[in-house]
This record gives structure tokens, sequence and C-alpha cells, in this order.
């Protein structure tokens, strides 16, 4: 389906205005009012209260300015929340049959539990209220998978990544369907999966329908942990899978080589033009560095429309440490992993961020020609060894480092989360995990990267729950795909 088809008119049915956070393109978006508000998921790694969506007030004006300011707790226990997402993005202007689509309803995966928990933002944005939640066996039925991990609203609805199978099978992992109104899981997405097997997240090239997988592991594979043997044996995913976005038909299997275990987080250009993007590796086995790639078409002008191909653009070297300073997992390495846990690219495709969970680093690149990024300012905030103060707090250090990452559209705010996933936590923090939301001030126009004083909940401000994932009111840099250029 073109990303034009559909999207000729943008309003809600009887005259009134669509949902103005719906954006045509990158520079509507970047031009609309700054976020009022953060949503931020947290779960309890002990399982044994109700994991939670918080609500954090980011409005430089208010006197609650970056303080938590809701708190809706889960209707159920050991779901562990990860990723979450809207029903409805600015894709939503190229729908078909959806004439009135509103960025309203967040809809929350367990990552353990398989179920998922829809909140409406409406009437009260503060109070998100339950409305609905969609039990595994629906999702297992439907679809045929468990363990959703990532989801994005895109054409036909919302597409929603998933690690495992069903009835106890490993795999394959892949793409559920959900409708965007009803979150009804309509089925599998994949119509030809080809070779793939492992997935993570998904991500796609409105213009030219093509969509891409990326591969961390089976549920088998991650949730007790990262397995050393399976790290070492190179089992872990090392390859990004290129579809047909309309027909869930499988097109290319890129491997980046099986040094490169995990290949996780996909950040595509956001002009739907283009048909480049980021991915991020977590660690190269060989020497514990980690990588950012850049895949690309190598055949712009060829009839089935070209293949892609793939380069290492960034690389992040291990950092030597005494083993007295290392968790029990990394002592026989003497190094601290940067582990790139995520990327985030700006709405206007000029800046990339790139999180090392390990050596507690955000480092920022002008990605204005994107097969040669230009290093230009990076924070340090926790770390495995060194553990980093905020300035708000410069006397204790933190724990975890900065992991989600997520942008304001006009790229001047940037916010870091600092849990990764409970199991893995426990392995490099072993101390434990003290939940905190930073947020830093960026320079769009020159590179620039200065952490907020006055904006740091941390601690009890999240009952103690670890926070992995935020997404903004009105949209942000990895929750939007735009139709126009």
């Amino acid at each position: 389906m073109s990303s034009h088809e559909h999207a000729h008119h943008h309003e809600h049915d009887h005259g009134r205005p669509a949902d103005p956070t719906l954006y045509r393109s990158p520079r509507e978006a970047v031009a609309a009012p700054a976020e009022p508000l953060a949503y931020v998921v947290g779960f309890d790694r002990a399982g044994q209260r109700p994991d939670a969506l918080f609500t954090v007030d980011t409005d430089p004006a208010s006197a609650r300015y970056g303080q938590v300011v809701g708190e809706t707790r889960l209707t159920t226990l050991g779901d562990e929340l990860h990723h979450f997402g809207w029903n409805a993005c600015s894709s939503a202007l190229a729908h078909a049959g959806h004439h009135s689509p509103e960025r309203r309803y967040l809809l929350l995966p367990g990552l353990r539990s398989s179920r998922l928990h829809v909140y409406d933002t409406h009437p009260d944005p503060v109070r998100p209220r339950l409305v609905k939640v969609i039990e595994a066996a629906e999702l297992a039925e439907r679809a045929g998978y468990s363990r959703p991990h990532t989801l994005h609203c895109g054409p036909d609805g919302v597409f929603l990544s998933c690690l495992g199978g069903v009835d106890g099978n490993e795999g394959p992992g892949g793409v559920a369907l959900l409708d965007h109104e009803t979150f009804d899981v309509l089925r599998a997405w994949e119509t030809e999966r080809g070779p793939q097997r492992l997935a993570y997240d998904v991500w796609w090239h409105l213009d030219s329908d093509i969509a891409v997988t990326s591969e961390w592991g089976t549920p088998g594979m991650v949730e007790n942990g990262l397995d050393p043997e399976l790290l070492l044996g190179r089992r872990y995913g090392h390859a990004l899978h290129f579809w047909d976005l309309g027909t869930g038909r499988h097109r290319q299997r890129v491997d980046l080589g099986d040094q490169h275990q995990m290949v996780l987080e996909l950040r595509p250009a956001h002009d739907p033009g283009a048909s480049w993007g980021f991915a991020g590796v977590v660690v190269n086995v060989a020497d514990l560095s980690a990588s950012v790639w850049l895949w690309h078409r190598e055949d712009e002008g060829a009839d089935d429309g070209g293949s892609f191909a793939v380069r290492k653009v960034i690389t992040l070297p291990a950092r030597p440490a005494e083993p007295d300073q290392l968790p029990p997992a990394l002592r026989p390495f003497g190094a601290v992993p940067p582990l790139i846990t995520d990327i985030n690219l700006s709405v206007d495709d000029r800046w990339l961020y790139v999180s090392a969970w390990g050596t507690g680093e955000l480092h920022q690149y002008d990605v204005s020609d994107p097969f040669h990024p230009r290093h230009t300012a990076s924070v340090r905030l926790g770390g495995i060894t060194e553990r980093a103060a905020h300035p708000a707090e410069p006397d204790t250090p933190l724990t975890g480092g900065p992991q989600m990452v997520e942008l304001s559209r006009d790229g001047r705010r940037v916010y870091l989360t600092n849990s990764l996933y409970g199991s893995w936590d426990d392995q490099f923090y072993p101390d434990g995990i003290e939940p905190w939301l930073a947020k830093l001030d960026a320079d769009p126009e020159h590179g620039g990267l200065v952490p907020d004083p006055g904006f740091f909940p941390h601690g009890e401000a999240f009952a103690g729950l670890r926070v992995h994932q935020t997404h903004l009111a009105g949209g942000d840099a990895s929750s939007d795909s735009y139709c126009y250029r």
C-alpha cells in the first residue's frame, strides 16, 4: 500500500478537527508544541507488587516540573513492563479505513506474562485509566506468539514484535498485528517468513513499502539473564531482515557477522522517502566492543527496489578494569563492555544518540552524513565500575546507566532511564538498581548535551519500581513515522 493512499484528508468524522498530535511531516512534528508530560513504565523485580505506568510533569513552567504526578498500577502480577506505545501515531494518516485516528491509548505489553494492558489517556492524561486487558491466550491463539516486546503503530494496524512462539515453543518469534481501535489481535503479520527465526524490533520505510526486523533471542535465551555459553557460541541474533511491509513477505537477510551478538534497536530515517537507518549491536564477542550499523539500499534504481547492505559506522571499545571492580559475570574478561542497549535518531534525522549501559555513557553523534557519524558530545551517568553521579545529587553514585533513550520532537530534550531487563540488571549491577529518570538538554543546532539539575525523579519517586521506557505526550522521536516529507 502506498503511504499516500487514504491520506488526502485528516479530519475526524462529522467535521471535527483531527488529533493535532498527528503530524503530516517531520518538519511539522518538530514545530509543534513541546510535550507537557512523559509516560514511564516501571516493574517490580520481585514480581510481588503490580507494575505501574507513571506520569511525569515535563513542563518547565509547572510547579511540579520533574516530579511524578500520576501512578497507575496494573491489575496483575509478574508482567515485567518493558516497551510500550501508542495505538496511533502520525503514520495513521495513511491508514486504510481509519479516518478518525487519535493518539489516545497506551498499550503496555508484559514481557514475562505475555499480557497487554490498554490505558486511555482521556479524559485525564495525568491518570490514564485501564480499559482492556488482552490475555496471553488471545495473542497465542490468533497470532501464534508470546513474549510481546516492542510495538509501533503502522499501516493496517499496531505492529507488536514478540520473542516467542506458543505452547512452550521457543519460536520462531515475529510480529503480531492488532486492530488500532479495538486492540483485538488480528493475526501474525508475516506471510512468508523465509529464514527468520529470532525477533526483537520492527520498523519500516513507508514510501518504499519496506519493513525491517532485528534479532535478540528466544524467551529461554534471554529470560534468565545473558547466557555466557550462548554468547561465546555466537548463538544470539546477528542479522537484519528486510520485508515487504504491505504483504509480510520476507525479502532479504543480511548477516552482520556472528561475532556481533544481539542486533537490537532499529532507528530508520524519519524522512518517509529515505531508505536508510541505524541498528545497535550490544557486543562483539571477539573484543567486547559495541557498535552501530547503517543499513542502506545498494542499488536504488533496480527494478525490484534494490537490495540492502550494511556497514559498521560507530565502534565503542571495551574499557579495561581490575577484576575486583567487576561483577562476577565480567571478571574473566577484565574489562567493562560498553553494551549498546538503545539508540535513538532525532526527528530531523540529524542527531543520533547511543546508550552505553555498561560504561555509563550517553553519546551524541552528528549524522548529517549517515555514512560518517561525527561524535559531538557525551554524558556519564552511572556505569558498572565508576558509577558517575547526577548533578542534582553529586555525592550519590548512580546504579545502572543510560539505557532507554527518548527524544523530544524538536530535539532539545533527551530522557534516559537506567534498567535493562530484570535478570540482566542482576548480572551487570548485582548490588541492585535504584530507578532514575534523567533529562538532558541538547543543542540541536551545534551539538552538545548537559544534564538538567532540576529534573531527576528517582528512587521512591517511582515507589522502588525499576523504570525502563519513556514516551512523551504528543509524540517523540521513536514513536512516530511520517507519511509526507
